[in-house]
Order: C-alpha cells, then sequence, then structure tokens
C-alpha cells in the first residue's frame, strides 16, 4: 500500500503497474443523508426502514454510488491523487453495503498508457473480507507538476 504523495499527487512517471492504495470509509446515516441531498436520490431503500425492510434486503442499504464515491476519493486524493481526471468508469456490485459498515475502498494500477498519459485503475471495495463492488476506472494523470507561483 502507498501512502498520499507529498506534493498531492503522483505524476504519470511515479507510477507502475501494481501501485495499490485504500481508503476506509465508515458508512453513517449521515453520510447516506448526505449522498441523498447531493444526488437527489431518496429512493426508500437508502431512506425509508419501514419500506426497506420489506423489500430483499431487509433493510436500509447504501446507495451504490455512495460505496463507488469512496473510490473516487482514493482517486482524487491518493492514487493518482490531485490532479486525475476521470474518463471513465465500470461498476458492478454483489452485496449491499449497510449503515455502520466500514467500506474499503482499493484502488490498483493496472495498465498505463504512457503516450495519453492515462492509467487504467483496478477498483474495489470491502466489507471485512466480502468484495462489495468492483470495476475499472481510466483517468488522465498529469505528465509534470505545476512549478510554485512566485510570490508577489
Amino acid at each position: 500500500m502507498i501512502e498520499p504523495h507529498p506534493s498531492g499527487g503522483y505524476i504519470l512517471d511515479e507510477l507502475f503497474v501494481g501501485m495499490t492504495a485504500e481508503k476506509r470509509v465508515t458508512v453513517t446515516e449521515q453520510r447516506i443523508s448526505q449522498f441523498a441531498e447531493a444526488s437527489d436520490d431518496f429512493n426508500p431503500v437508502h431512506m425509508d426502514e419501514a419500506f426497506a425492510s420489506r423489500t430483499a434486503y431487509r433493510g436500509r442499504i447504501a446507495h451504490g454510488l455512495l460505496s463507488a464515491s469512496f473510490g473516487s476519493a482514493v482517486v482524487g486524493t491518493i492514487l493518482p491523487g490531485a490532479g486525475a481526471i476521470y474518463l471513465g468508469q465500470t461498476l458492478k456490485f454483489y452485496k449491499p453495503v449497510r449503515i455502520g459498515d466500514v467500506a474499503a475502498a482499493r484502488v490498483t494500477v493496472a495498465t498505463i498508457e504512457e503516450a495519453a498519459a492515462r492509467v487504467v485503475l483496478h477498483c474495489e471495495v470491502y466489507v471485512g473480507s466480502d468484495l462489495v463492488m468492483e470495476g475499472e476506472a481510466t483517468v488522465r494523470v498529469p505528465r509534470r507538476r505545476r512549478a510554485p507561483k512566485a510570490e508577489v
């Protein structure tokens, strides 16, 4: 596992296939409510325990894209980090995530396209040892760091 780069982000030349970073996030009532507000997704399976208890899930579950956003947090803050721009994402969901679960979002560099300054990242989210979501993200990565601004 790598740590965030001191500059805030890795540049293309610093990346290698197999680099992996992880972030652990506890799913809370507040996170689900904030995600519903931000996305305008108030599906009662996420928001209403009485409704959700009558579904196949037997209780409320977190939005799938909330779990996916934890992978986005890894991409934007650790690997590659600051300056990475999403170009595409695939997702597969296997199990629900519930309030109180600790989601571990893990991102691994799968391929590097040097000519295009793009990398493909394998993204996984686990709750305990259970894989709950996976996919691939394609991101553009900076080739070099910006020079610091001169003080005036």
